[in-house]
């Protein structure tokens, strides 16, 4: 996710007609490693299309990776995640680099998740930039060629809350797009089943006005590897909506916009002065309006159970079924399992790394009707989504 869900953190157009009516809601591909699942959730009514039978519903998706067991947008993170049986895998936060390629990072800014602070030959990188409004400190990627970043090796992100994940710190490099598609590829043939991944371009606009443009780089690596196409097992999203629209005209990949909190506005909305809050957007008119680009939306957990004061979780709105009526799928960010990050109501103790009731707030989200989430703990995602299947 974006920098849009790093708040959450801290406390812790044209060819799309076609398309969309051969998509349907969506066009998501095929998933292994189904636990138990009754025949309706692998064949949900609802998501008509080639390759969609196979998966299952609510959809797993693992956020950067197993990032909850391993250091996020790493490849050692996708494989696990893998391995964990995840239906689809988001190996891909896609920033440039100065010289132009595209590499897998939470953020432009890689002091928190690399060892650049450990490099002296980099200390006079650190700067300070404003990313989408916020003033930001920091190393970024767009100052470093592909061979300098291929000297670094990424750390745990927050460390006070996965102090087991810094067992892995310095173990693997940071992963080029490329490098992901060829890794897909690969395990795709190994497992014998097709494997999914689910890139986001961070700070569209910013990036654009550096002369890094991420849509055209994306949709140039995608055709190289054959995987631009509507039933190509790529889908695509972005906080930014004219990201996406400028995506829908480039290739034909299933497109998902992503939604934070009802009072933010998307960044592109801000720098062409277009009043709307997400609030707008998730309306049944901004809706109808995503579901002529895109074939899915992905909000923030609040928008679809908003919390009370005391971040106890309250009465489900009508997200869901507003989207459905125009087709949309809905993929909600971020579930984890560790206190912080769960509704009040879920915890368990205050200790910074343990563990609440983290099936009950799938429970509680799942009844919703969605049609997937995000998770950094695919694994504890896969069994609640068996018990709430089977019943």
């Amino acid at each position: 996710m974006g920098p849009q869900e790093s708040n959450e953190q801290a406390q812790e157009n044209a060819t799309g007609t076609g398309r969309r009516a051969l998509l349907g809601a969506a066009v998501l591909g095929a998933s292994g490693a189904v636990l138990g699942l009754s025949g309706t959730a692998r064949a949900d009514a609802r998501h008509g299309g080639r390759g969609m039978k196979s998966l299952p519903v609510p959809t797993i998706v693992a956020h950067r990776g197993a990032s909850g067991y391993r250091p996020e947008h790493t490849l050692g993170s996708y494989q696990l995640a893998l391995d964990m049986g995840a239906d689809i895998v988001e190996a891909g936060d896609l920033v440039p680099t100065k010289d132009g390629h595209l590499v897998c990072r939470h953020e432009p800014e890689i002091g928190g998740t690399t060892d650049v602070a450990d490099h002296p030959e980099f200390a006079d990188r650190k700067t300070t930039k404003v990313l989408d409004g916020v003033s930001t400190t920091g190393w970024f990627t767009e100052d470093f060629t592909l061979a300098e970043l291929k000297t670094l090796r990424a750390t745990e992100r927050i460390p006070a809350n996965r102090p087991h994940n810094t067992l892995y710190n310095g173990r693997w490099e940071i992963p080029t797009f490329e490098e992901v598609l060829q890794w897909q590829e690969e395990q795709t043939r190994r497992r014998g089943r097709q494997v999914w991944i689910y890139p986001e371009l961070k700070h569209p606009t910013y990036f654009r006005k550096l002369g890094l443009g991420l849509e055209e780089r994306v949709a140039k690596v995608l055709r190289k590897y054959g995987r631009n196409k509507w039933n190509s097992p790529v889908i695509l999203q972005s906080f930014e909506p004219t990201s996406i629209q400028r995506l829908n005209k480039l290739v034909d990949n299933p497109l998902v916009v992503l939604l934070s909190g009802a009072s933010t506005r998307p960044w592109d909305f801000v720098e062409t002065g277009d009043p709307r809050t997400v609030a707008d957007l998730i309306k049944p008119a901004g809706l109808r309006e995503i579901a002529s680009y895109a074939q899915g939306i992905g909000p923030t957990l609040d928008l679809v159970i908003p919390k009370d004061a005391a971040g106890k979780l309250t009465e489900p709105t009508a997200l869901v079924t507003d989207a459905h009526k125009v087709g949309l799928v809905l993929h909600p960010w971020t579930l984890r399992n560790e206190n912080p990050f769960l509704p009040a109501d879920f915890r368990k103790g205050t200790d910074a790394d343990a563990y609440g009731d983290v099936f009950g707030a799938y429970r509680a989200y799942f009844a919703t009707g969605i049609d997937g989430i995000f998770t950094d703990h695919p694994d504890t995602g896969l069994l609640a989504r068996e018990d709430f299947v089977n019943g």
